[in-house]
């Protein structure tokens, strides 16, 4: 078994200012969108979003995914928590950032830029999908580095099974965030890509991404440790919050993809 390495979550100390690894790896999510999605623009010759409009879509991205994520966690995991203590809210860098909070987010920002540019919502958020994975790895990479959101208890005798003292109990765990940046970073990343670089239809990489998505987030629940304030919720329900919040995802999901898919059939 292994030790959680017990990372100081602060980067770089300045005294009053503070860099912290968390949102250092929020940074480094951005900066991928940027710069990989300028070169994907030039490479594929998208059709009519340009490097200018992506430096303009980043601002709105940035904005859907900070506000959204922790809105949406403080919404969907400590509602009474929050609304008790909201100068709490922005405390962003202690973490507590929801991936389907920065979703809906995002979505709101993506359907705000689509009418900026005249666009259908589906043409923007289909270039944006296969961009998204590398953000949620740097995203879990940080929640590793906060030494929060792990496993449930694992065999002694698995060779990853990791320590975290943090949660009070000095037995191994399922590491479960680099579960998730190696589910919905690194594997659903690769799927999008060779699934983007053909020509789809409208919709159908946007659906890809959200099947693909929610199916790895709910298989992974089974191996994360369900916040204290939440066990009785999983207990009570039999799934977590997180695979609560897939199913509608995926099943939104797989309309699309089944609209798209109609749509380009009848136009032949």
């Amino acid at each position: 078994m292994l030790m959680y390495p017990q990372i100081n979550p602060v980067m770089l100390n300045l005294g009053i200012f503070k860099i912290h690894w968390y949102g250092f790896m929020y940074m480094l999510g951005f900066l991928f969108f940027l710069f990989v999605g300028k070169w994907w623009v030039k490479k594929y010759q998208h059709p009519f979003i340009t490097p200018k409009i992506i430096d303009d879509m980043l601002l709105y991205g940035v904005l859907g995914v900070v506000l959204g994520g922790r809105l949406g966690y403080c919404l969907f995991y400590q509602p009474a928590y929050f609304f008790s203590h909201p100068l709490d809210i922005l405390k962003t860098w202690d973490g507590g950032m929801s991936f389907h909070g920065g979703m809906l987010g995002v979505f709101v920002a993506i359907y705000l830029f689509a009418h900026k540019l005249h666009r259908r919502f589906l043409e923007i958020s289909d270039f944006l999908a296969p961009l998204m994975p590398a953000a949620l790895f740097f995203g879990r990479i940080g929640n590793f580095i906060n030494g929060e959101l792990w496993g449930k208890l694992c065999s002694p005798n698995l060779p990853w099974g990791m320590v975290f003292p943090q949660s009070g109990i000095m037995l191994p765990r399922h590491p479960s965030e680099l579960y998730e940046a190696l589910g919905e970073g690194l594997i659903l990343l690769a799927i999008l890509w060779v699934y983007a670089t053909k020509q789809r239809k409208v919709g159908q990489v946007s659906a890809v991404f959200m099947i693909g998505y929610g199916v790895i987030r709910f298989v992974i629940e089974y191996f994360r440790e369900p916040d204290s304030f939440l066990v009785g919720f999983t207990a009570k329900t039999g799934l977590s919050m997180g695979q609560w919040l897939c199913i509608p995802m995926i099943i939104i999901g797989v309309i699309i993809y089944y609209v798209a898919t109609k749509k380009a059939i009848e136009l032949k």
